[in-house]
């Protein structure tokens, strides 16, 4: 796609004002980073970050039959939710591969938004209409245009957040949602996130992004509060071993197979839901893994993985210098037997191979009231 086809989120102009360096990103023009990648990372672990992630799709779900329809277009069970949760979801194709990861949101009895992945928006509203087709009840937009979404993740984004609005944000749930008027703006108010911070995401019409935009940063300027790029979210969500599309998920890998077997029902005639219930029968051919490397270089995407002996056992899906670890951390598809902790294997990094550590998942995760630089345990 050429640059002169990316799409810009509302806030295009806030950024480029801001000194923001833009890249191109599932068909859209986004910002990487606005100082460094390092700086922003552990503003989110220490303080806060304001991330725009208005790239994202939504696709809203409203009639009788809406439940319906989404307890067979995804994998978790919708039948869970209640209106103002939450819950992390895929759609599946029949092999039970990933067609995508989502989070699906209850707003009302009979009505339903479900987030997804920017590069796939076109391709999953293909999906979703071609299957809404079969229940007559439920209505299905595409109302992606009609929302801007806004991500303040750390452990300081209650304390900002808070002085914004009246909301009782204190009892909002991890995976809740609720209405809410934020300096004076109308928005819908999750406690969700991509960085293994506590954090909410805030979605509101277009036209009023950037005055929500500017009003969080300024209440933040004291709490620490930085703009953060596209550059920190991925090296955060690599910390809390969150996958990304396109690299731990894609269709021919199932939820099984990356670990997220969780949120995936055990009961049910969704989509691909025979295939998930042989692997869980049979097991899988291969499983997602930890590597924390032990030798020096950082494993990129791509990079083989080996075994002692120089047989290759896989590729690194997604690599990186983990800035709040401190270490070079990788993720990768094995034979489930080599995904086990306390595994050596090695990564060939520019022809050389560099000695890792399979550990536990995840490599980061957060304790509640103060930050954890504890890595998994082997």
């Amino acid at each position: 796609m050429s640059e002169g086809a990316l799409r810009k989120t509302p806030l295009y102009e806030v950024h480029r004002q801001m000194g923001a360096r833009m890249v191109p990103f599932g068909g859209w023009e986004m910002p990487v980073q606005y100082t460094s990648i390092l700086e922003e990372h552990r503003a989110v672990r220490t303080a806060a970050g304001l991330f725009d992630v208005s790239h994202m799709g939504e696709f809203e779900f409203t009639g009788p039959g809406a439940r319906a329809l989404l307890q067979h277009l995804t994998a978790n069970d919708v039948d869970k939710l209640s209106p103002g949760q939450a819950q992390y979801s895929m759609f599946l194709n029949e092999r039970g591969g990933t067609i995508d990861d989502l989070i699906v949101y209850c707003l009302a009895e009979e009505h339903y938004l479900v987030v997804v992945n920017a590069a796939n928006t076109e391709k999953d509203w293909a999906h979703v209409v071609r299957v809404a087709q079969r229940f007559a009840d439920a209505d299905v937009h595409n109302r992606s245009d009609a929302y801007a979404l806004l991500a303040l993740q750390g452990p300081r984004a209650q304390a900002i957040l808070s002085r914004l609005t009246e909301a009782d944000l204190a009892n909002l749930r991890f995976y809740h949602v609720m209405p809410a008027e934020v300096a004076g703006i109308s928005v819908r108010v999750a406690r969700t996130g991509y960085t293994g911070e506590d954090g909410f995401e805030l979605f509101v019409a277009p036209e009023r992004a950037a005055a929500l935009w500017q009003a969080l940063l300024e209440t933040g300027q004291g709490d620490g509060l930085r703009p953060a790029g596209l550059g920190a979210r991925d090296t955060l969500r690599l910390e809390a071993s969150m996958p990304l599309y396109g690299h731990e998920l894609d269709e021919e890998t199932t939820p099984i197979e990356a670990g997220l077997g969780r949120f995936v029902a055990r009961e049910g005639d969704y989509i691909g839901a025979d295939a998930i219930r042989r692997q869980r029968q049979e097991g899988v051919s291969k499983k997602l893994a930890m590597l924390e490397m032990r030798g020096r270089g950082i494993p990129r995407q791509g990079y083989p993985v080996q075994t002692a002996e120089g047989e290759e056992v896989g590729r690194v899906t997604s690599g990186s210098y983990a800035p709040w670890l401190e270490k070079n951390i990788a993720m990768a598809y094995v034979r489930p037997e080599l995904a086990e902790p306390g595994q050596q294997l090695h990564v060939l990094i520019r022809g050389r191979p560099v000695e890792a550590i399979t550990v536990r998942r995840p490599f980061y995760k957060r304790t509640r009231g103060a930050n954890s630089r504890t890595t998994a345990a082997h």
